[in-house]
């Protein structure tokens, strides 16, 4: 059963998430500061942590920080800051995933199961072959860094948990709904245009020639394969 360390002050939103969460069999703690936090992810070892980062006692990207210094638990933002600065310090931290304030509990549920599947997803990548080279460019999936001419290339979670489901499956067409279950859940199976956005990123940032790719390979109207 998945563990989930909640981290919240507002007691209402924390009341109707553990209500919700235990509802769908998940077994759910609690924490409503920071330092609290910290000490409950020591000792409950929780499989996901939800994350508000206004704290009383300290800034959740702080929470973040000392969170990724002593474990590699999934981290999704639950947060009403909304301006993307603050977003990208929250990705930069270590966080996994970031939803804004006010939410809606399906939207809740479905970012939770894709930071889960992610999860599950890197440890069958820690049984393959975990660093890619190519001409152009080399990725090394358990130490998520990716480097192209010598220069270490940023990318987002999402990003990464695309490429290794199409590094897991190297040589293999995966199709469109398979990825989009993977990687964003089963409620995104139709949303294809994800797909087209965030492939058109991921080639921008590691093909030679992004309009003529050599290893992020479309197979129309099917899905898409990794060509190593």
């Amino acid at each position: 059963m998945t563990r989930v360390l909640v981290v919240d002050d507002e007691p209402q939103l924390v009341r109707a998430m553990v209500i919700s969460l235990r509802a769908r069999t998940y077994e759910v703690d609690s924490a409503p500061d920071g330092g609290t936090a910290l000490q409950a992810a020591a000792d409950r070892r929780p499989d996901v942590v939800l994350l508000d980062l206004g704290l009383p006692d300290m800034d959740g990207v702080d929470v973040i920080k000392r969170l990724r210094a002593q474990s590699q638990v999934p981290i999704l933002v639950v947060s009403a800051r909304h301006y993307s600065g603050e977003k990208v310090q929250a990705l930069d931290a270590g966080a996994d995933d970031y939803i804004t304030k006010p939410f809606s509990m399906n939207e809740l549920l479905a970012r939770l199961g894709a930071v889960t599947r992610r999860t599950l997803a890197q440890s069958a990548v820690a049984q393959c072959d975990t660093l890619v080279e190519t001409e152009g460019f080399t990725v090394d999936l358990l130490a998520k860094k990716a480097r192209r001419g010598g220069v270490n290339i940023r990318l987002t979670p999402t990003e990464w948990h695309l490429l290794e489901v199409l590094i897991r499956n190297r040589g293999r067409l995966v199709g469109q709904r398979q990825l989009l279950q993977e990687v964003w859940g089963s409620s995104y199976e139709t949303q294809t245009n994800y797909l087209r956005v965030y492939m058109a990123h991921l080639r921008r940032k590691l093909e030679l020639d992004p309009s003529r790719p050599r290893h992020l390979i479309t197979v129309s109207g099917m899905g898409y394969r990794f060509d190593a």
